[in-house]
């Protein structure tokens, strides 16, 4: 009783994601043009965390919202709704540059509302993705889009350095607004299936009983809570990682625009090579376990990169690269996992419940990260999240029974004695 992804789905697939790659490379062009504005405009730590805590937020408090309205409303439309907004709010801060009013906190409160548009987009894209990819593809698949977004995000940092020393900001943000043009076209061209969606009788449907579904479909799948709170964690302690990078090369490193575009860069190629080896395998066996393990060498990677002596961004980039190229492995396997276990007709509400635990404490941490690392260092709190990491994961694998689960199969159950089957859209 649910749609079945063919080969024609898989390429209508593809060319939409095609598309989305060029909008990827554009908004990673414009979040590190516009942190590096806000850390050389305030120079102060704790405004780039406050910058990243805003962005997020909407992320946060919205995103199982809208897993409800992913299940509930046209995909395609949602999709291309949220692009567009995304633009749109680049386009406002064009103007604001282009004008000279150029207000700090005006600019964070202008891209937290992007944030609004990314808490859509996210889980309705993953929604789409069992729908339109047969289930033998699902993992070799999950691979090329690592391998694709690390070659986007490793040319967006390089882009971004040398069009920071060729234009002004105004002309940089343009990026955005072009390649969501070449982004939506595939999106209009392309048909994206229904599902055959249970659904409860219509005086019973509401957004909370639907919501409450998503979470449902987490709790019964065994073992699946336990990787969303050691995602949790690893959340929470890697935070500082993402949010200070910029502010660690430039202000303690006292590296230049190149050498942050070359740290940057090669991050994203660490996950670039990652992808390639993912890709290279059709079926990944043992996933609990290559998750575990690519944890603990991502921490290694972290630990290089915090012990970096003055200046040596060589060796900063090899410990970005090492976290970094374990990324694609370990996320690969968590979302295969998800998409393998949980019906389609719940992906959207579990995509964005998942969201939800996995970042419940990302606002904090960024909001702390900032002035924690003003009053002990960048440098020390990098080694100590890296420490704990490593210890937390050793702990959890040592101790639980995540290693024993079988995530081969659906995990189905009913949500109302009185079910009738429907066409979702």
């Amino acid at each position: 009783m649910e749609t079945t992804a063919t080969g024609q789905t898989f390429r209508s697939y593809i060319f939409f994601w095609s598309g989305q790659l060029f909008s990827l490379l554009g908004s990673s062009i414009v979040q590190i043009v516009l942190i590096y504005w806000i850390y050389f405009e305030t120079e102060s730590l704790t405004m780039v965390s406050l910058a990243a805590f805003f962005s997020f937020l909407p992320v946060f408090i919205l995103g199982p919202l809208a897993g409800v309205f992913a299940d509930r409303w046209n995909r395609k439309v949602l999709i291309g709704l949220s692009d567009f907004c995304q633009a749109l709010t680049t386009l406002s801060l064009i103007l604001l540059f282009f004008f000279n009013i150029q207000q700090v906190w005006l600019i964070i409160f202008i891209n937290s509302i992007r944030g609004i548009f990314q808490a859509f987009h996210w889980p309705v894209v993953n929604a789409i993705i069992p729908l339109m990819i047969p289930k033998k593809n699902l993992s070799r698949m999950n691979g090329i889009n690592y391998f694709f977004t690390g070659l986007v995000n490793t040319m967006g940092p390089i882009i971004a350095g040398i069009l920071l020393l060729l234009f002004p900001i105004d002309l940089i943000l343009w990026v955005d607004v072009l390649t969501f043009l070449i982004a939506i076209t595939p999106l209009l061209l392309i048909k994206i299936p229904p599902i055959l969606k249970k659904l409860l009788p219509e005086h019973k449907r509401s957004y909370f009983r639907e919501l409450k579904v998503g979470f449902k479909a987490i709790k019964v799948v065994p073992g699946l809570l336990l990787l969303l709170f050691v995602a949790t964690i690893l959340n929470f302690l890697g935070n500082p990682f993402n949010t200070l990078m910029i502010p660690y090369v430039s202000g303690t490193h006292s590296g230049s625009v190149e050498n942050l575009a070359i740290v940057l860069a090669s991050i994203q190629a660490g996950m670039f090579v990652g992808a390639i080896i993912v890709v290279s395998k059709k079926v990944w066996n043992k996933k609990p376990l290559i998750i575990f393990t690519g944890i603990l060498i991502g921490e290694i990677g972290h630990l290089i990169l915090a012990l970096a002596p003055p200046q040596n961004f060589l060796m900063i980039s090899i410990g970005g690269f090492m976290f970094a190229f374990i990324v694609p492995f370990v996320n690969t396997m968590f979302l295969t996992i998800l998409q393998t276990v949980i019906p389609p007709d719940k992906q959207g509400r579990v995509m964005s419940n998942v969201i939800t635990i996995v970042t419940l404490v990302s606002p904090i941490a960024m909001l702390i990260s900032g002035p924690i690392a003003e009053l002990i260092g960048i440098t020390t709190l990098f080694i100590i999240c890296a420490v704990l990491n490593f210890i937390f994961v050793i702990f959890v694998w040592i101790f639980s029974n995540i290693r024993n689960n079988d995530y081969d199969k659906v995990y189905e159950y009913e949500l109302d004695e009185n079910i009738n089957y429907q066409n979702s859209f």
